[in-house]
């Protein structure tokens, strides 16, 4: 699966779909993506989650990008 950039802040502070997703229960997927991060070009290994917002259940790719620097991905289709 391909995933985009979302967004990218603060550990507790990342935003998607309107909300700010650290408000919400993750559940880890059990796989992985591989993103690249949009300011350094590096590749990542970032955990897939599931998180239910408002009953709908959002597919999500997270991880550290450096020390409390937190990426979200989105899925690309």
């Amino acid at each position: 699966m391909d995933w985009k950039f979302e967004t990218a802040g603060p550990t507790g502070e990342c935003k998607a779909f309107g909300v700010n997703l650290f408000k919400y229960s993750w559940r880890d997927c059990g796989e992985t993506a591989i993103v690249t991060d949009p300011r350094h070009g590096a590749e990542k290994v970032f955990h897939v989650y599931e998180v239910e917002i408002d009953g709908v259940v959002r597919r999500v790719a997270g991880g550290e990008f450096s020390n409390s620097v937190f990426g979200v991905y989105l899925p690309a289709d």
